[in-house]
């Protein structure tokens, strides 16, 4: 809960006018390498684990159709969806529609995948504990997985 309410703190701090005019309240950041994803995908790191507060908290930006592989979290992580509609799926259950306003809770050790709609790009804020150790990725997304098949 008290990850939830610093997130929630740091998103209220983006200024007035900019929120008022539409600008994003945080940076797009950097492209990430095609490593473990389909697609463009940008990444920008709000807070770094420290001594203090054990967990990352970062925006992650994605173009239309770009998903990341397979994977899961050892701590766990929140996603907070600030803009446009994508998907989130655990393994073995259905693929869920996810969209700007949406909050995902991704339990400790579930493996799942997580990305943009073919149509739209999606934005999402995350909250990442470091405690457990970071992200394990498994196999890739194949595009039957993707469109809702299995």
């Amino acid at each position: 809960m008290k990850i939830l309410k610093l997130t929630m703190l740091l998103l209220a701090m983006g200024t007035t006018q900019a929120f008022a005019q539409g600008a994003p309240i945080f940076p797009k950041g950097e492209k990430a390498p095609n490593v473990n994803h389909v697609g463009n995908v940008w990444l920008y790191e709000v807070h770094a684990p420290d001594s203090t507060f054990n967990y990352g908290i970062s925006v992650a930006t994605f173009d239309p159709g770009a998903r990341l592989n397979w994977h899961q979290h050892p701590g766990g992580q929140i996603l907070m969806i600030m803009e446009g509609v994508g998907y989130y799926q655990e393994k073995g259950k259905p693929r869920q529609t996810i969209r700007k306003g949406d909050v995902v809770k991704c339990s400790p050790g579930v493996v799942h995948w997580h990305g943009a709609s073919p149509e739209s790009g999606v934005t999402y804020l995350s909250t990442t504990p470091a405690q457990n150790g970071k992200t394990v990725w498994l196999e890739k997304l194949t595009e039957q997985e993707y469109f809702g098949g299995k």
